[in-house]
């Protein structure tokens, strides 16, 4: 991935509301994040990608909501963190 961060646009159609926002914050090493975008892509589900290897300054949100970890994947939705959610969870929370 090119830069701090991604657009992923979804492949099926966007399943949002416009006012839903998307955040992944991710690594490249992480098979948990890879099969996660892939479904939400298969899914529909317009999302940001930030790369916490190359961008740290979210770090401190992320082991907050976890408790000193800095969980991957982590999505935002809205405002609120989801830590290593399922499509299910992702979807629910749109």
């Amino acid at each position: 991935m090119a830069g701090l961060s991604c657009l992923h646009s979804g492949q099926k159609g966007n399943r949002m509301t416009s006012a839903a926002t998307v955040i992944m914050y991710s690594t490249t090493w992480c098979g948990y994040c890879r099969r996660l975008k892939r479904q939400m892509e298969e899914a529909g589900i317009p999302f940001r990608e930030i790369d916490l290897d190359q961008d740290g300054s979210h770090d401190h949100r992320i082991m907050e909501k976890t408790g000193g970890f800095r969980t991957v994947p982590t999505l935002e939705v809205n405002g609120h963190l989801l830590v290593n959610p399922t499509l299910s969870e992702v979807q629910a929370a749109l």
